[in-house]
C-alpha cells in the first residue's frame, strides 16, 4: 500500500511530496544545528518558573534576615525576583509553574508565602496578594491555615515530596499563622544516619532524590516544633550534626542539589532559619542560586538539561544528512564518554556506568539519561573499543537497576512505594532499546543477562499497558489532560521499543497492533495530537505520535487490519508538521514537561527535536515507497 499518494483527500491539497518534507526537514536540521555549543552538545533553554522563582527570593530573604552581612549583594537579586513574579501573574490571581501554565495551588501558595517577605516599598506587592488571596479563596475553599494545608496535602497523597516543603516555606513566611509549625508535618530525618542501601526498604514518605530536604526540612521542623516525646526528641537532636555531615557529603560543588533552585532553595532557607546562615551548605546553596539567576530575575525549574537534549538530537538524525560537513563526530563521541559517571555516585549510591541529564555537578545517574546517552553512544563514529566498554558499563548498569516487576524507576532500585520511584513504561521502553542497540557488542555472559533483561521488560510492559491500548508515562504529562497524564507521549516512546523488537524478530504484535491503534484514533481532527482530547495540539505530541508511527510503518510493523488507519493517521500529522514548520509554529514550546511532584516546565529545544526526529521518520518511510508522487510546487500556507 502506498503511503504518500496525491488524490488521497486524508491529504490536505493533495501536496504531501518527497520535495516538501525534505525541505521542511532541512530547515528543521539547519535550525537544531544552529543551536550547537561550541563544545559541540545542545544546552536548550528550560522554561523560567514562579515557583523557582518564589523559592529562591525565599531562601534569599531567609538568608539575609539572619543579621548584618548575611545574604550581602543579594539585595538586588531579591528585588527583581519579586518584580518578575509580581508582572508574571496569572489574569484570574494565581501563578503557573512557567509563563505558559494554568493556575495552580501549588505555585500559588508559593508566591503567596513569599510575597510575605517582598522588600518594604516593593511596587505591586500589596495588589498581588489580594489577588492571589482571591484566587486561593476560590480554588482551595479558603485560605486559612487548616483549609490551604488539607488542599494542599490532597493533591500530593501519601507523597510528602512536595507538600511538606511547601508547608514549610508558607510556615516560614508566617501564612500558617501564629501556630503553623504544628501543621507541618515532622520529616524523620534521623533515619538519614542508617546505612543509605537501606533507605528502600525503610518506605519514606518523600522519594529516593529528596534525602537533603527530608534531612534540611525535617530539622527545621524539629526546631521550631519539637517532639513533645522526650525519647523522640532526645534521639532527634543527637541526629541534628550527623545528618548535617551527610547533608553536606550530599551537595554538589556548585551548590546545587540535582541542578534544581526549588531543592537548593528549600534546603538553604530551612537551614538559614535555623540560625545556620554561615553553614557550608547555605553558604553554596546562595552561592548557586546567584550564579544561576537569570538576565529578568528569574530562576528555571533546573539549570539545564544538555546531555538529555544532545541525546535526543542524535537520535533525530540531524546529524547524518548527505552533503553535510563541519560536525565532528569524534569530538561529540569524547564528550559523551567523558559524561559517564565512573565512581559511584554519592547522591544514590549509583554504581558506575550511568549518565545524567545534565553535564554539571548536580546531576545524578538515572534510568531515562542513561539508555539516551547509549543509543546516542551508538551513532557516533568511531565505534571503537572505547566506545563498547562505555556502552557495555552502561548496559550492565541497566540491568542492574532493574526491578524485580521487570520494569525499570528512575534513580534507585527496589524504591516502590511512591509514584516516582516505581517502574514505568518510558523508562522501561527506553531500556529495551539500548540494550537491543550494543546486544550485538556484548560478551556471552552478557548477551544472556540482556536477553533476560529484555523478555522480563516485555512482560512489565504487556501488564501495563491499559486495556485501550495507550502507556502512562512517568517523566511527560500534560497540565489539561485528565489527571494530569500524557498517554500520547507514553504510547509513542513504548511503540519504538516495540518496533525495535520486532525489527529483531520478537513476538511483540499484539502489543504494537494495540498501541498504533490507540495513537492513530486518538489524533486530532486538525491532524494533530495533544493528551487534553479538547485542547490544542502540541508540536512536541504530534512529533512522537508521527515519529512512532511512521517507524511502525517503515519496520512493516502495523497491522494489516490497521494499515489504512495508520495511513491516514501518517498523512494529517505529517500536514499538521508540515505547516507547523512552514509557518514557524513549531519552535513554540508547550508546558508538557513534568518535573518531580507535579512540577510542569517547557524546554525551548523540545519541540525542534522531536519535529526534526518525526520528519527524518517520514522520509525513511515515504523513501522506499515507489507511488510516492513526484516533487511538487511548494504549497500555499493553508495547506
Amino acid at each position: 500500500m502506498s503511503l504518500f499518494h496525491p488524490s488521497d483527500p486524508a491529504i490536505e491539497g493533495g501536496n504531501l511530496t518527497l520535495d516538501r518534507l525534505q525541505q521542511a526537514r532541512d530547515v528543521a536540521v539547519a535550525a537544531l544545528l544552529a543551536e550547537r555549543a561550541p563544545d559541540g552538545a545542545w544546552v536548550g533553554e528550560l522554561s523560567s518558573s514562579a515557583l523557582s522563582t518564589a523559592t529562591a527570593v525565599t531562601a534569599l530573604s531567609v538568608v539575609a534576615r539572619g543579621g548584618p552581612g548575611e545574604g550581602e549583594g543579594t539585595g538586588e537579586l531579591i528585588g527583581r525576583g519579586f518584580a518578575w513574579l509580581i508582572a508574571h501573574q496569572n489574569p484570574d490571581g494565581g501563578w503557573g509553574d512557567t509563563v505558559r501554565s494554568k493556575s495552580n495551588i501549588s505555585t500559588t501558595t508559593l508566591v503567596w508565602s513569599a510575597l510575605a517577605l517582598a522588600p518594604a516599598g516593593q511596587p505591586g506587592v500589596a495588589r498581588a496578594v489580594g489577588a492571589a488571596e482571591a484566587w486561593l479563596e476560590r480554588a482551595a475553599g479558603g485560605r486559612q491555615p487548616e483549609v490551604l494545608v488539607a488542599a494542599i496535602e490532597r493533591r500530593y497523597g501519601k507523597d510528602r515530596t512536595f507538600s511538606i516543603p511547601i508547608l514549610t516555606m508558607a510556615a516560614l513566611c508566617g501564612r500558617l499563622g501564629p501556630d503553623g509549625w504544628k501543621r507541618v508535618r515532622q520529616l524523620p530525618f534521623e533515619v538519614a544516619v542508617l546505612p543509605q542501601r537501606w533507605f528502600g526498604a525503610l518506605q519514606l514518605p518523600v522519594v529516593s532524590y529528596a534525602l537533603p530536604a527530608l534531612i534540611a526540612m525535617g530539622q527545621v521542623r524539629h526546631g521550631r516544633q519539637p517532639s513533645r516525646n522526650p525519647l523522640s526528641r532526645a534521639l532527634r537532636n543527637w541526629c541534628k550534626e550527623k545528618t548535617l555531615r551527610k547533608l553536606t557529603s550530599l551537595q554538589p560543588s556548585n551548590g546545587g542539589f540535582l541542578e534544581a533552585t526549588p531543592l537548593t532553595s528549600f534546603v538553604t532557607m530551612s537551614l538559614a532559619d535555623l540560625g545556620l546562615t554561615r553553614h557550608p551548605v547555605v553558604q553554596k546553596g546562595v552561592s548557586f542560586l546567584v550564579a544561576s539567576v537569570r538576565a529578568d530575575g528569574s530562576w528555571p525549574i533546573d539549570t539545564n538539561l544538555t546531555t538529555w537534549l544532545t541525546s535526543l538530537t542524535l537520535q533525530a538524525g540531524s546529524l547524518n544528512l548527505p552533503g553535510k560537513q563541519g560536525i565532528s563526530h569524534p569530538e561529540l563521541r569524547r564528550w559523551y564518554l567523558a559524561q559517564q559517571y565512573r565512581e559511584e555516585h554519592p547522591y544514590t549510591l549509583a554504581a558506575p556506568g550511568g549518565w545524567a541529564w545534565t553535564n554539571l555537578p548536580g546531576g545524578v545517574p538515572d534510568a531515562d539519561d542513561t539508555p539516551g546517552a547509549l543509543l546516542a553512544l551508538r551513532e557516533l563514529r568511531p565505534v571503537d573499543e572505547e566506545n563498547k566498554a562505555a556502552a557495555r558499563d552502561g548496559v550492565e548498569w541497566l540491568l542492574n537497576l532493574q526491578n524485580r516487576d521487570g520494569g525499570i524507576p528512575t534513580f534507585c532500585r527496589g524504591w516502590g512505594r511512591l509514584p516516582f520511584d516505581r517502574s514505568s513504561p518510558d523508562l522501561t521502553a527506553h531500556a529495551i532499546r539500548a540494550w537491543l542497540a550494543w546486544r550485538g557488542d556484548l560478551p556471552s555472559a552478557s548477551l544472556e543477562r540482556v536477553d533476560r533483561g529484555v523478555a522480563k521488560a516485555v512482560d512489565f510492559l504487556r501488564r501495563t499497558q491499559r486495556p485501550d491500548g495507550a502507556w502512562i508515562p512517568l517523566w511527560f504529562g500534560h497540565q489539561d489532560a485528565p489527571n494530569e497524564e500524557n498517554p500520547v507521549y507514553g504510547t509513542a516512546r513504548v511503540i519504538l521499543a516495540l518496533v525495535d523488537l520486532h525489527r529483531g524478530g520478537a513476538g511483540s504484535g499484539a502489543l504494537l497492533s494495540s498501541a498504533t491503534r490507540w495513537l492513530a484514533n486518538h489524533q486530532h481532527p486538525d491532524g494533530g495530537w495533544g493528551s487534553a482530547p479538547e485542547g490544542p495540539a502540541s508540536s512536541e505530541e504530534t512529533a512522537v505520535a508521527v515519529e512512532a508511527l511512521a517507524a511502525a510503518w517503515t519496520a512493516g510493523a502495523v497491522d494489516p487490519s490497521s494499515l489504512p488507519t495508520v495511513r491516514a493517521a501518517l498523512h494529517r500529522g505529517a500536514g499538521w508538521l508540515l505547516h507547523a514548520v512552514e509557518s514557524g509554529k513549531w519552535r513554540e514550546p508547550a508546558p508538557i514537561g513534568f518535573y518531580f511532584a507535579k512540577l510542569w516546565y517547557f524546554e525551548r529545544l523540545y519541540p525542534m527535536i522531536f519535529v526534526t526526529a518525526a520528519l527524518n521518520r517520514l522520509l525513511d518511510a515515504a523513501s522506499t515507497d515507489p507511488a510516492l508522487p513526484a516533487p511538487a510546487a511548494k504549497p500555499g500556507a493553508n495547506d
